[in-house]
């Protein structure tokens, strides 16, 4: 129309910012951070997410526009309680049944190969410092001939941050019951004597040397491989008909 300024597109945020944005809405959602509670400091944030003080800075306000933390002068940024029309936070009613958990590794053998494969393609130094970590950890627990699920959870939950998607964060921090009951079923199986605790190490080697290397497809595909083991490992073949 003669006599109007065209507006400029606003820019949008850098991955950077994206990513921590996404990570921090995702442990707010969950709960990891519950309502009223203070987030971390600007110092500390930038030294969990391996990024400058003006990217969380710029994160932060993200958070504010959505709604979910609000600041105080000199106290710091809480998280907004529930408006009283307000959906919950994404969540999951209580493993109940055997059949929970096989329907848990139907979910993470469609969600977590893509995790992976994301995370091949998205990764930086701190992320793969946080999966690292969680892997040596599996590492000392394996030579003790142990299993401890905090650290399975921690090794997945890593990569699902690392694949800078909210939605599938989300998702498996919601899940973590459930993830982690299967975990520890798992990790009793392996404690067996059928069991080899090596081999399973192996498995979650090869996946965090893909996500490292940037081979997308070797890493969604070690993890579909590593998944679909433990669920085989788990239940024998013994698996629940679902259709009833």
């Amino acid at each position: 129309m003669a006599g109007s300024a065209s507006q400029p597109l606003p820019q949008p945020p850098s991955p950077l910012v994206q990513r921590v944005h996404h990570q921090l809405r995702a442990r707010i959602t969950s709960g990891e951070y519950p309502p009223h509670s203070r987030l971390p400091g600007e110092h500390d944030l930038s030294a969990l997410f391996g990024v400058s003080r003006p990217v969380v800075r710029e994160a932060l306000r993200r958070l504010r526009e959505d709604g979910l933390v609000f600041s105080r002068q000199g106290a710091g940024t809480f998280v907004r309680g529930p408006e009283p029309e307000s959906g919950k936070a994404l969540a999951y009613a209580p493993v109940g049944t055997i059949a929970d958990v096989q329907r848990c590794y139907e979910f993470r053998l469609e969600v977590e190969p893509a995790n992976a494969f994301y995370a091949a393609q998205r990764n930086n130094r701190a992320a793969l410092d946080t999966i690292e970590r969680a892997l040596d950890l599996l590492r000392d627990t394996t030579y003790a001939h142990r299993h401890r699920e905090d650290a399975d959870y921690a090794f997945h939950i890593s990569i699902a941050e690392a694949s800078n998607n909210y939605f599938f964060l989300s998702s498996m921090q919601a899940l973590k019951e459930h993830i982690t009951v299967g975990m520890k079923l798992h990790g009793l199986s392996l404690l067996g004597p059928s069991g080899d605790l090596a081999a399973v190490l192996e498995e979650h080697a090869s996946i965090f040397a893909a996500i490292r290397d940037h081979k997308a497809e070797e890493a969604r595909d070690a993890m579909r491989r590593h998944i679909q083991g433990s669920y085989d490992r788990l239940f024998e073949g013994k698996v629940l008909d679902l259709a009833l």
